[in-house]
């Protein structure tokens, strides 16, 4: 099972992102995926998970302002980051809480 993310990069505040995780090896409609995000001397922090049946649960600092997605037919899920701040600049990890698999991470950095 791999997972790997794409789509960080730097964007001023107020911007926008979406970040991907292609999966392989699995497939992802049928379990819980999430998205995690670690800055710089912080602890790792959920950000937003998408259950297997559909419902999605989002961290209150990101609530309104990113979705969590998934294409099945790419097998890929997504996460659209609108309205970003400076705060959430971190390394953006992809999860598959089912079997303690993590992808590499991609930067984020949101800065003018």
């Amino acid at each position: 099972v791999q997972l790997v993310e794409s789509g960080g990069g730097l964007v001023q505040p107020g911007g926008s992102l979406r970040l991907s995780c292609a999966a392989s090896g699995i497939t992802t409609s049928s379990y819980t995926m999430a998205w995690y995000r670690q800055a710089p001397g912080k602890q790792r922090e959920l950000v937003a998970n998408l259950i297997s049946g559909g419902s999605t649960n989002y961290a209150g600092s990101v609530k309104g302002r990113f979705t969590i997605s998934r294409d099945n037919a790419k097998n890929t899920v997504y996460l659209q980051m609108n309205s970003l701040k400076p705060e959430d600049t971190a390394v953006y990890y992809c999860f598959l809480p089912v079997l303690n698999v993590w992808g590499q991470g991609t930067q984020v950095t949101v800065s003018s």
